[in-house]
């Protein structure tokens, strides 16, 4: 993991906000950011452009922290990375940040893909199963994506399981083709 750029930074984060016990308040903040940048193309836009200063991008990102109310590190941390030009990878960093502090509480990451929002009784059951499946305390990060048209997919590590509508028609259409 740590052999990526994003890695790299991740790891000497992650190893940072452990030493100074502010591991949950940068998860918590990168959370946040990530909510940030779901919802604003403009956001999206200022992290990914080359054509945007490293100065206008520090700026920038400086001001959203403070609105926000992020902490101290992880402010510090996301201007070194404007001021480094990587903050196209902002997204990547934070999502081995993620990985980290949940191997680092005995948890593993899922990444679920449902057709709409979970129920709050709907996530607690996909929870369970996890958990009962692979062993462990289990983090689910859900995004949705409404061409499944049903179902879910859950991704693992390196397993998936995609128990979609999109890909059962799929097969079945592919099933048919074979009969003719």
């Amino acid at each position: 993991m740590t052999a990526s750029m994003a890695g790299r930074y991740a790891s000497a984060l992650f190893d940072l906000a452990k030493e100074q016990g502010q591991v949950s308040a940068v998860e918590g903040d990168f959370k946040t950011l990530r909510a940030l940048m779901d919802e604003s193309a403009d956001l999206r836009m200022l992290v990914r452009s080359p054509m945007i200063s490293a100065h206008e991008q520090a700026n920038a990102i400086d001001a959203i922290l403070t609105k926000a109310g992020a902490n101290a590190l992880t402010a510090n941390f996301l201007r070194l990375v404007a001021r480094q030009r990587r903050l196209f990878a902002v997204a990547d960093m934070m999502k081995e940040y993620a990985a980290l502090a949940a191997r680092d509480r005995g948890e593993v990451a899922a990444d679920v893909a449902t057709a709409h929002p979970l129920s709050d009784a709907q996530m607690t059951q996909l929870k369970d199963v996890l958990r009962i499946a692979i062993c462990k305390d289990v983090q689910v990060n859900t995004r949705v994506d409404p061409a499944l048209l049903g179902g879910l997919v859950v991704k693992v590590g390196s397993k998936m399981i995609d128990s979609s509508l999109r890909t059962k028609l799929n097969n079945l259409k592919v099933a048919m083709k074979g009969i003719g």
